[in-house]
């Protein structure tokens, strides 16, 4: 193993794919989620996969996620300043090739659902479209959107409304095995990983 040290400087010069790559590896294994949009039931649906999902508070109960730089058209960021709603959906391991495919720039009157062969799921009472096969569906209602300045990103800002999850995953604590449930991870920008749990403490007290 051959350990090297980088500077900012050396990040900076860096090829700019091999750049990206090697940022969004930095911050380790994360979460893989579709985000399911549309401009209405039914209509111009969008799903997107994202990494950047995190838990922003409990109570209420609050999950963020960063949007890309606007310099582009970016439906899902669009759909949803247009509706205020929208749909998380964790991606399962055995379908991570499908979910990687709505990475690419399919037209905005292309839905990546039929693109993908990933079918789409309404509730009845909200109008985002949810994947049908994905073991955690989460309700989002928009909360806040906060620009980032400092390299024109966005923080979106989202309320959970619903949660559909099989009941048999959740311990009596609370806590969501998503080991059991197949969930995937992924590390940069195209690798996907299965997830094992290594083990769970005590509450740790000084």
């Amino acid at each position: 193993m051959s350990e090297k040290r980088f500077l900012s400087a050396d990040i900076a010069t860096m090829e700019q794919r091999y750049r990206a790559a090697f940022m969004n590896s930095l911050s380790g294994v994360k979460s893989a989620n579709l985000i399911g949009t549309s401009q209405g039931r039914h209509v111009n649906e969008n799903l997107a996969i994202i990494s950047s999902v995190v838990h922003i508070g409990a109570n209420p109960p609050l999950l963020g996620m960063i949007m890309r730089p606007h310099t582009v058209v970016r439906d899902t960021l669009e759909n949803i300043q247009q509706t205020g709603v929208y749909t998380i959906n964790h991606v399962s391991s055995e379908w991570t090739e499908a979910a990687h495919q709505t990475s690419a720039s399919y037209p905005s009157n292309v839905s990546e659902f039929d693109a993908t062969g990933l079918t789409s799921w309404y509730a009845d009472d909200f109008d985002a479209p949810f994947v049908q096969a994905s073991p955690v569906k989460l309700a989002m209602q928009l909360a806040e959107i906060i620009p980032i300045k400092l390299n024109n990103t966005q923080l979106v800002i989202g309320e959970i409304s619903s949660v559909w999850i099989d009941t048999n995953a959740i311990t009596a604590e609370g806590q969501v095995n998503l080991d059991q449930l197949g969930v995937a991870a992924i590390t940069g920008l195209d690798t996907y990983h299965t997830i094992n749990p290594v083990g769970r403490y005590a509450y740790a007290k000084p």
